[in-house]
């Protein structure tokens, strides 16, 4: 699935490296005043969102920079939930998936619903027992040791900037350079600074507000869309019609690539031969989709950031609601998108392909760009521009706020445990400044590489790795009896084994329509989400065998740090060396010293949060207080079970009534 997402071979030039930023004028790129009107209404909204929910939190001490002073209510939790994880990368990739293959794709945003009442109901009241604020912290308070704990950060960080952070930027840009002609750098780089702008400042908490906002556009806009989409092919009867007969008019003889699937419109696809087997559907992906909402630092930093559990149990059910859309709202879209464009949507002729969207292998992720431009009335157009960069900006920010929390708790303090809470801040300030460059100087690398293969790339790469991580955390909250020494060497063959497969993958690339097939069967016959699960099986297998070959943990190391000792009050000695305190000679200065200071560094300050004389140090938190987080009001309790009941049930149905 590709994301270069040109609209009419005449109307984008391309080169070698990719897509040019040169656009010739034309009719319908010109964007009515009306469009430009509502996108920069838009970013002043959001800037203003960001500038208010910057200006009233807890800036100044780590947990109110990083969560939010756990102050957040279920519904913003819920909005961000859905809108760190719905990027402008989902929008073309899955639109494209559903254009090229049917609604099974649908499946993957469908299954987070269950894994999302997991996070709630098992990993939130496990982690908020344990006391810690990032993932890779927790394992290494679990397990003792600092190689796990840094591996998982390391590895976090190269995850993000390889997976989300790029692909997001360079499809969100292409959506833009498409749809108003813009340069891809200059338009990319305006976004980052607008983004980096907030995140910097106003820490999770202007982060998860600007997501509540995001979250309403993206919704609203995506559905005005779907409505007029349906309304234009006949509603879901017409679909499953045109669909069916959307066959392009060039087509590579003696095969079968342009005609739909004929199970395009199930579920559920053969264990063998479907392109979504729904063993792998089911099974490898909760897998994966574990990984994502359940231990993945930008995920889990938003139900950590909560008031209290039942308001963490909230937002874990409103994010699975929301989950259930994008079926509507992406994958159907993308579907008629193909119904009304069956030749530059459906094209499978390589050579015709790579004219039309400069990727041989098919144009199917042009599907959702098109259906924008060709469909949406003069000021629409500028509202989903807005969808566009709403999705994008709110999944940047999110990982933004989340990469810098993991560097500067994770690896910065670890290198300089005495730094004082002020260096931590402005540590954690310039590490987003520094992702920022990283992201922009990548982009020309992913414009280069074979984009055709875009949302594929995300889910293969993250199939490869994720299972390992998985792993351990099940194991580390479920298995008291797993140590160090397991995990360690469970994520290492998980590694391995996991890299040699990527390599594979990477080196040979899958054939266009018509073309033979000289993958090794490794690849052929084992789905990626198959071997999501014999990954996750292996690397257990690993953690059980070195666990029981060494030596236990003893439970005084273990109290609040397992599923079942989560309750326990005795006292806890922490296998890893306490971090210091603080420095008091190099804390944040006095008052009389803040006077002296010259003007431009009290509003550099000021704009950073940096500047009240209470940025004391955040005062440790105490065993008692994280109890008591988990002890919920008899009826809120039985209010959030309720409904995550109903959730499951109609999810259920949900996969009953299209499978």
């Amino acid at each position: 699935m590709g994301t270069k997402a040109p609209r009419d071979p005449a109307k984008i030039t391309w080169s070698s490296t990719g897509l040019t930023t040169h656009v010739p004028p034309s009719r319908s790129l010109s964007v009515d005043g009306t469009d430009i009107a509502v996108v920069v209404i838009y970013f002043i909204i959001v800037m203003v969102i960001g500038i208010w929910s910057s200006v009233r939190a807890n800036r100044t001490t780590v947990g109110g920079y990083f969560l939010a002073g756990r102050s957040m209510t279920w519904w913003p939790i819920g909005a961000s939930l859905m809108s760190s994880n719905v990027g402008s990368g989902l929008f073309i990739g899955l639109a494209g998936t559903g254009a090229a293959g049917g609604i099974a794709v649908g499946g993957f945003e469908w299954n987070a619903a269950w894994v999302l009442v997991a996070l709630g109901w098992i990993f939130i009241p496990v982690y908020i027992s344990a006391g810690v604020v990032t993932m890779p912290e927790y394992l290494g308070l679990r397990f003792g040791g600092h190689r796990i704990r840094i591996y998982m950060s390391v590895l976090s960080l190269v995850l993000y900037i390889f997976t989300k952070i790029s692909t997001d930027m360079f499809s969100g840009a292409l959506f833009i350079q498409v749809s108003l002609g813009w340069n891809l750098y200059l338009s990319t780089a305006i976004l980052l600074l607008v983004t980096a702008a907030y995140t910097v400042a106003g820490g999770l908490a202007a982060v998860i507000y600007t997501d509540a906002l995001q979250t309403l556009i993206m919704v609203g806009g995506a559905l005005s869309l779907m409505f007029i989409a349906f309304i234009k092919v006949g509603w879901y009867e017409g679909l499953v019609d045109h669909y069916m007969s959307s066959i392009p008019t060039v087509t590579v003889e003696n095969t079968t690539c342009h005609i739909p699937r004929p199970d395009a419109f199930h579920m559920f696809r053969d264990p063998v031969s479907g392109d979504l087997p729904w063993p792998g559907l089911i099974f490898g992906l909760t897998v994966l989709a574990t990984w994502v909402w359940c231990t993945d630092q930008v995920i889990v930093q938003r139900s950590l950031s909560a008031k209290s559990l039942s308001h963490a149990k909230g937002g874990s059910v409103l994010g699975g609601y929301l989950k259930l859309l994008p079926m509507f709202f992406i994958v159907m879209p993308g579907m008629v998108s193909r119904a009304l464009f069956p030749d530059e949507v459906g094209c499978v002729d390589p050579e015709l392909c790579q004219r039309i969207c400069g990727a041989s292998v098919g144009c199917s992720n042009i599907a959702y760009p098109k259906l924008v431009v060709e469909l949406m009335p003069v000021g629409l157009r500028g509202l989903m521009l807005a969808v566009i960069l709403a999705a994008l900006m709110s999944s940047l920010t999110s990982i933004f706020n989340s990469s810098s929390t993991i560097f500067t708790l994770d690896l910065y303090h670890k290198a300089r445990p005495r730094a004082s809470e002020m260096e931590l801040m402005i540590v954690g300030r310039i590490f987003i400044l520094v992702l920022m460059c990283i992201s922009l100087l990548w982009i020309p690398i992913i414009q280069t590489a074979n984009s055709g293969q875009l949302f594929e790339y995300i889910q293969s790469v993250t199939s490869f790795l994720a299972p390992p991580i998985t792993a351990v955390f099940i194991m580390a909250i479920f298995w008291p009896r797993a140590n160090e020494q397991g995990a360690f060497w469970g994520l290492m063959a998980g590694l391995v084994v996991g890299l040699v497969r990527m390599i594979l993958e990477f080196s040979y690339t899958a054939p266009s329509c018509g073309q033979p097939d000289h993958r090794p069967s490794v690849l052929t016959d084992v789905h990626y989400l198959y071997f999501a699960l014999i990954l996750l099986a292996l690397t257990c297998l690993v953690i059980v065998a070195v666990s029981l070959l060494s030596a236990p943990i003893p439970k005084e190391h273990l109290h609040r740090l397992t599923w079942w000792y989560r309750y326990d009050l005795e006292p806890r000695i922490d296998l890893t060396t306490p971090e210091m305190a603080p420095d008091p000679a190099n804390s944040i200065s006095s008052e009389t010293e803040q006077f002296q200071q010259p003007t431009w560094k009290r509003v550099a300050m000021w704009l950073c949060g940096l500047s009240s004389q209470t940025s004391q140090s955040a005062p440790p938190n105490s065993e008692s207080n994280d109890l008591n987080f988990l002890h919920e009001k008899p009826f809120w309790r039985k209010v959030c079970n309720f409904n995550a009941v109903l959730l499951l049930a109609f999810n259920v149905f949900l996969w009953g009534y299209f499978a």
